[in-house]
């Protein structure tokens, strides 16, 4: 299956073959006098006089460097092939994501910058390869900025300290997502959106062009499920956007629409393949979609018209040897299904846009996510338009993901602190609310999650109530909910600011918990409470849950957390991925189905 085979790809939705992973050795350098453009180090990769393993970041053990102390510039070189067999063909780099400001050079030119840490890009280096220098011996090059006590950087958990406090960790910087080359022809497919009617069982596509197309280029997509071909198309590109429709009935074989959905219990996948054709050469891209709808229907959550309670847990992503890069590979699948062994059927990842082969191996095994970003500390204009790019690369990059079912652009009033009083935030998080909804109007969005709801399709409350008999009664049931709202203030904070409306809207309790258990930590975390013994996080865990389980108001619930990450000792996981209870166990509670 075409689906099945794009496991290897550093990024399975949109992948051509014969790519070059480019992770290995690298040559490496802090530079923290910032003299390396003035040396000229971009041409010079002997003065990187240390080596490291990319994608790991150097304040990560699995790097090879292993130094968490402040360092805002570092350089990181390797060589580069030219796999091209034809003068003809573009030479394309992929980054799947540098924190925070990178610079890169080929050969000693430069061929681009990005700014977001979280958000991939890629550069045609064609041009600036050295025709002197042997096909195996180019050099690329890269500077990465990532100045720690910068507020107005998207930062997320990422520590200003020179240690982790409270809730904030050490620092990923750099290359800390996959590299890799393509090969390409000069005119090449630059994306694919996909969208699903289903009441007609129709696929809406829209493919856009790196350039305008040459005179008789040719669009052909072919859809593809369980091994045959279902669909297929070819059209003239006329522009640089080829849009249309494909019935999914116009196979050989029609197929029954409940066969091909997407849902956490059947996670149906469709492969894709798209074929750029003019009269000597051709571009190919495997992808692959998934067809399921989502509505909200007054205090419910619809997937494919069914309500769905959300079990969901918060997930930091974060890796004591790697910090926010994966291990490897196989982390990101097994961190799926070890949420789905918990008894979840959702995660948010939390302050992190998670590597889309986290994304890959959620929709292949059926899990629920909410797309999250890294948040900002201050407000300032600069700070809402780093924001406002970064989000749109997210929301563009993952919108295709089936297991996507909602936006969350902001969280706590981070980077928006006087949210509930300053009229400037609140246009801010309701501009970022109206942009994504303009990138994509499939999913609800979550304006601010938490508290100071200013504008969202949800409800949406942080609530660490250690009483669950407390818990159970400000959610027990819609007439209790305006109670809940005059006199609730989580971190200080009213519930709803502006001209919120709770009425008609599905109300999730998107934290709670938080339950510290850490037999063997000698460190104090200051947590949400914390218990002694194994039995009484068993029961703690239960009472808890329970309490939002008997809800008849909310429409689900994000338990914090799915792992224990440095100081933070409050999750249903060690840190190392070992449960604190067994598998079986925790499940029955979170499914609740424990006595």
């Amino acid at each position: 299956m075409l689906v099945a085979q794009l496991s290897s790809s550093p990024n399975p939705q949109f992948s051509r073959p014969g790519w070059v992973d480019l992770c290995g050795e690298w040559r490496f350098r802090f530079d923290d006098e910032d003299l390396g453009i003035r040396e000229r180090w971009f041409a010079h990769p002997d003065r990187l006089d240390r080596t490291i393993q990319v994608p790991y970041p150097p304040e990560s053990s699995l790097s090879g460097i292993d130094d968490k102390s402040y360092h805002p510039v570092a350089w990181f070189a390797r060589t580069l092939a030219d796999t091209r067999t034809d003068s003809a063909e573009r030479l394309i780099v992929h980054f799947g994501a540098v924190d925070y400001h990178a610079a890169v050079w080929v050969d000693g030119i430069q061929v681009g910058e990005h700014r977001g840490g979280n958000t991939p890009f890629e550069f045609d280096v064609t041009d600036a390869l050295d025709p002197d220098t042997n096909d195996d011996a180019h050099l690329i090059v890269v500077r990465a900025n990532d100045d720690p006590l910068d507020a107005e950087q998207p930062r997320g958990k990422q520590d200003w300290m020179p240690e982790p406090h409270v809730i904030w960790y050490h620092r990923t910087s750099g290359i800390w997502q996959p590299v890799w080359t393509e090969v390409t022809p000069l005119t090449r497919i630059l994306s694919a959106r996909w969208r699903f009617d289903a009441e007609r069982l129709l696929v809406d596509y829209e493919v856009e062009l790196n350039r305008q197309p040459e005179t008789g280029m040719t669009l052909r997509i072919d859809l593809e499920f369980d091994g045959e071909l279902i669909s297929t198309i070819t059209a003239t590109c006329a522009s640089r956007v080829s849009a249309g429709q494909m019935h999914l009935g116009a196979g050989p074989r029609t197929m029954l629409p409940g066969r091909l959905l997407w849902s956490t219990d059947n996670p149906n996948l469709i492969g894709a393949t798209l074929t750029l054709h003019d009269s000597s050469r051709q571009d190919v891209v495997q992808s692959y979609l998934g067809l399921r709808t989502i509505e909200l229907a007054g205090r419910k959550f619809l997937i494919n018209g069914r309500s769905v309670f959300l079990r969901f847990v918060l997930n930091q992503g974060y890796w004591p040897e790697s910090q926010l890069a994966a291990p490897s590979p196989d982390a990101l699948r097994r961190e799926v299904e070890l949420i789905k062994e918990l008894g979840f059927n959702g995660a948010r990842t939390h302050q992190k846009i998670e590597d889309p082969r986290f994304l890959y191996w959620a929709d292949r095994l059926g899990l629920l996510l909410w797309g999250e970003t890294a948040n900002a500390f201050t407000f300032s204009e600069r700070a809402i338009d780093r924001h406002m790019d970064e989000w749109r690369e997210a929301v563009i990059r993952d919108r295709n993901h089936p297991s996507v079912i909602a936006w969350v652009p902001f969280n706590e009033s981070w980077g928006v602190n006087e949210l509930g009083k300053s009229e400037a935030q609140q246009h801010a998080v309701k501009a970022s609310y109206h942009r994504t909804h303009t990138l994509d109007g499939t999913r609800p969005v979550i304006g601010n999650d938490g508290w100071e709801n200013v504008i969202g399709d949800l409800f949406t409350i942080h609530d660490y109530q250690w009483d669950p008999q407390v818990l159970r009664e400000r959610y027990s049931n819609e007439s209790q909910l305006p109670a809940t709202v005059a006199s609730f203030f989580p971190g200080a904070r009213h519930l709803v600011a502006s001209d919120f409306e709770t009425a008609g809207k599905p109300v999730m309790v998107t934290e709670f918990g938080g339950v510290s258990y850490a037999p063997d930590s000698e460190e104090e975390w200051f947590g949400y409470g914390k218990v002694g013994s194994q039995e009484e996080f068993a029961e703690k865990y239960q009472a808890l849950t329970d309490a939002l389980l008997e809800s008849d108001l909310i429409c689900g619930f994000c338990y914090t957390q799915l792992t224990d990450t440095e100081q933070e000792t409050n999750g249903l996981l060690n840190a190392d991925r070992t449960p604190k209870l067994p598998f079986e166990r925790l499940s029955a509670i979170t499914r609740g189905e424990s006595a």
